[in-house]
């Protein structure tokens, strides 16, 4: 239903702007609210956003893999093509326990016999679907220019986000009639501060990343462990638990700069290939942005929706941290998953 709906949207808005926070704060902005008004838990609302803007990490164009690229010296159209697979999959299964989740609050609310939102069915004619479809037409637009912007070219990452935003403005003036100065202001008001609410989040966390760096915390911890001289999967273990810890404390980006140098040669000698790595190492980042206590889409959904309390979002956000757990069991498995679109392009 609506849950499902919610992790596709945030999925697609991946795409489209790969960033976390960017796709916390737009989808988040909308569906809570509306996934409230229809019975949800405000716990499980804001987790299930939470958990589906991490996917802005992993799907195509990833910021995080493109400079894990720069610093792997690994081809970035083999990390952004090995990156769906693992996407998907985290797709299916965030769809998966948001469907078993609403079953679980369904019943909760039949037993109680009270009045709840979250019983209440909602049908739709085929002619009612199809009416509603031109509403979605404008965003395919967005996503279909941003995207062939950025793969065909024309545009580097940076150049294609302007882009998108003056798509969105000039789609705003033709769709909805929107381009006076008094319409343009609430939208300009409210883009400014989530942006500035984004960027005093992120700014705090590099400085707090420049610490750790400056003392050499991270730095020396990868030593360590790659001094143990472990096994192959002991070493792979041990350097996936670092990244968790230090997900605790620090953004993706950091840790992918103060890391990569120390734990990349000793995995490729062990045998590992380094795209498969950055995809598994990005799913576990993913982890450190929705688990405290420096989960940043924690604090981007406390921004968005201050009624829900932190102590709420961080016991929503659990079981998907579980289900990412899971996801890197699954791909260290079937490594294919991730690898199977790569070497299929590029042999």
């Amino acid at each position: 239903g609506l849950g499902v709906a919610v992790v596709l949207a945030c999925g697609l808005f991946a795409a489209m702007a790969g960033s976390s926070p960017a796709t916390c704060s737009a989808i988040g902005s909308s569906g809570i609210p509306e996934m409230r008004k229809r019975g949800y838990s405000p716990g499980f609302a804001a987790g299930l956003v939470a958990a589906g803007g991490t996917l802005g990490i992993l799907l195509p164009p990833s910021i995080v893999l493109i400079l894990y690229a720069v610093r792997a010296e690994q081809s970035l159209g083999r990390l952004f093509l090995a990156g769906i697979g693992p996407g998907l999959l985290l797709v299916l299964l965030f769809s998966i326990y948001a469907m078993l989740h609403w079953r679980t609050e369904y019943r909760r609310a039949a037993a109680l016999g009270a009045a709840n939102e979250i019983l209440r069915h909602e049908h739709f004619t085929m002619a009612e679907k199809w009416a509603a479809l031109p509403r979605v037409l404008p965003f395919l637009v967005l996503l279909t220019g941003v995207m062939f912007a950025l793969y065909s070219g024309i545009a580097t990452p940076s150049e294609t986000a302007g882009l998108g935003a003056v798509m969105a403005m000039i789609l705003i003036a033709v769709v909805y009639g929107a381009w006076r100065l008094a319409d343009l202001k609430p939208i300009f008001t409210g883009t400014l501060g989530e942006s500035g609410m984004l960027l005093m989040i992120i700014g705090m966390s590099l400085l707090y990343s420049y610490v750790m760096s400056y003392l050499h915390i991270s730095q020396g911890a990868a030593a360590w462990i790659v001094s143990l001289h472990l096994s192959k999967w002991l070493l792979l273990t041990a350097i996936l638990l670092l990244v968790v810890i230090l997900g605790f404390f620090l953004p993706p980006v950091s840790i992918i700069l103060m890391t990569a140098p120390i734990i990349l040669p000793p995995l490729r000698d062990a045998g590992f290939d380094l795209v498969w790595f950055g995809i598994i190492m990005v799913v576990v980042m993913e982890m450190g942005l929705i688990h405290p206590p420096v989960g940043l889409n924690i604090f981007v959904l406390n921004r968005i929706a201050p009624d829900i309390g932190l102590g709420a979002i961080i016991w929503g956000t659990l079981p998907f941290v579980a289900l990412m757990a899971l996801a890197v069991v699954i791909l260290s498995f079937v490594p294919g998953i991730a690898m199977w679109l790569p070497n299929l392009v590029y042999g």
